[in-house]
């Protein structure tokens, strides 16, 4: 039997990986997410995506599958991580007021048995809304930004940061479902759920990339009128 492993401390991406309905184990990773030198965003995040996954692996049986993830969010060629105190983060939140930038979600996927490992980088552009310096005071009061890369939260109901977005709404929270079911593919693991329906329902978001990444037509009418439904 296959144990499937989440290697987050992060609820956000556990709650967004039950959308595939598979019975799976959390156990947190820590590692040091310093970047190299001359790294680039796209080499960074899957090496710490890599280094997440295997670092548990003493922890788990031979036959278990580990999910390692890591999302960064990027101005430019600039690695705008975790604020290290409340300046910090007025700081990037001023950067990214106003202006488009890019968050980046390294995946990999890592087999005990044999040492199998797929990777995959889920990139998408997020504009940001030209928010208040009062609005940002107020975000950082109540603590969301100090966990976060770019020291937002999308989903945050009352920041509401982004004005608009085109792309991976579940990547920008930390784990691009659509790559994880394409990556957990290669290991012959399929979820018990219809993951792209379940995605758009939960966030209350209409996506348009999934059929693209997974390769399948876009839904029909009926099928899309269940997404809109989960939204009422």
């Amino acid at each position: 039997m296959i144990d499937l492993i989440l290697a987050s401390a992060s609820p956000r991406r556990r709650q967004l990986f039950a959308l595939g309905n598979w019975g799976f184990e959390v156990i947190v990773s820590d590692v040091d997410e310093t970047p190299l030198e001359n790294e680039s965003p796209r080499e960074y995040v899957v090496r710490l995506a890599e280094a997440k996954a295997k670092a548990i692996r003493s922890k788990v049986s031979n036959e278990a599958v580990i999910i390692g993830s890591d999302t960064t969010v990027v101005d430019g060629q600039e690695i705008l991580g975790k604020p290290i105190d409340e300046s910090d983060a007025e700081r990037i939140l001023k950067q990214l007021r106003g202006k488009n930038h890019q968050v980046m979600t390294g995946i990999a996927i890592y087999r005990i048995s044999d040492e199998k490992l797929v990777t995959d980088v889920c990139v998408t552009d997020v504009p940001m809304r030209n928010y208040s310096d009062n609005e940002i005071s107020a975000y950082i009061k109540t603590g969301d930004p100090m966990d976060k890369a770019g020291a937002y939260a999308i989903q945050h109901a009352e920041f509401n940061p982004v004005q608009s977005l085109s792309g991976c709404y579940a990547s920008v929270m930390g784990l691009p479902m659509c790559h994880i079911v394409k990556a957990l593919k290669q290991f012959d693991i399929f979820p018990n759920a219809d993951v792209p329906v379940n995605c758009q329902s939960f966030l209350n978001y209409d996506c348009d990339v999934y059929s693209e990444i997974l390769g399948i037509p876009h839904p029909s009418p009926l099928s899309m009128g269940e997404v809109n439904k989960g939204k009422e």
